[in-house]
């Protein structure tokens, strides 16, 4: 049996690294008593299975982890028991951290990692005017091709990441500068929100980094991994382009 946990992560817990998230996931499942399975070998490990990695000091409202649990053991739960889950792990974990859904999914389910294909975020760009990031938009939009060098394999690499950007909007003005709302694609590479703004070139930096969430693809339609109450199946939404 394989259940998908949708979680927050907000606060000061965001200063935590994914890492140390993985860690506080072993400890918080087993005070809660649910019985995961573990892999075979000399150094078996419980067979968790985390999405994409959130940088450090990002908040979000929708992360995601798959636990495979054993199907023999004498406390595995029932379809049931999932409505409690949420609240029974929120109350193990840290503050910052909270269960807002569980779900059954299949077994041999495609890694999160693999089957997300885009994020949306809410960026702070601090030190710049919404009207300065309203054309900043307007130029990437518009452009053909984008640019960024990144270290792969200790070498320079040139991308375009034209093709990352799926929409692009002003929020609104927030004390220190202007949010924005940001579409980015995960696949085949990514494109980091850090990055996003060196391309909008406003003169800003990076303030408070939400994700806000997270999609798939399925038969063209772009889904949640999980959504609404206990994990109940999400609906197909329309693909969002840029324009």
């Amino acid at each position: 049996m394989r259940i998908r946990i949708r979680f927050t992560k907000t606060g000061k817990i965001r200063w935590t690294s994914h890492r140390d998230i993985a860690r506080v996931w072993e400890r918080t499942i087993r005070i809660a008593g649910l019985p995961v399975a573990y892999s075979l070998g000399f150094s078996p490990h419980p067979k968790l299975h985390f999405g994409l990695a959130l940088s450090t000091g990002h908040e979000s409202l929708a992360e995601f982890l798959d636990i495979d649990l054993d199907p023999e053991a004498p406390n595995a739960p029932s379809e049931a028991d999932l409505a409690g889950l949420p609240e029974r792990l929120t109350a193990a974990l840290p503050v910052g951290l909270e269960v807002t859904s569980v779900g059954t999914i299949a077994s041999n389910a495609t890694s999160l990692q693999q089957a997300v294909t885009s994020c949306e975020w809410r960026i702070e760009i601090r030190g710049a005017e919404p009207a300065v990031v309203a054309d900043a938009i307007d130029r990437v939009l518009a452009a053909n091709e984008l640019t960024v060098t990144r270290q792969r394999k200790g070498k320079d690499v040139t991308d375009d990441v034209r093709p990352y950007l799926l929409a692009l909007a002003v929020v609104g003005p927030t004390e220190h500068g202007t949010e924005i709302d940001a579409h980015l694609a995960t696949q085949p590479r990514g494109l980091r929100t850090s990055e996003l703004l060196a391309v909008l070139d406003t003169g800003g930096e990076e303030g408070r980094v939400r994700r806000l969430n997270q999609w798939m693809l399925l038969d063209g339609a772009q889904v949640e991994p999980l959504a609404g109450p206990h994990g109940a199946t999400s609906a197909p939404r329309a693909e969002v382009r840029a324009s």
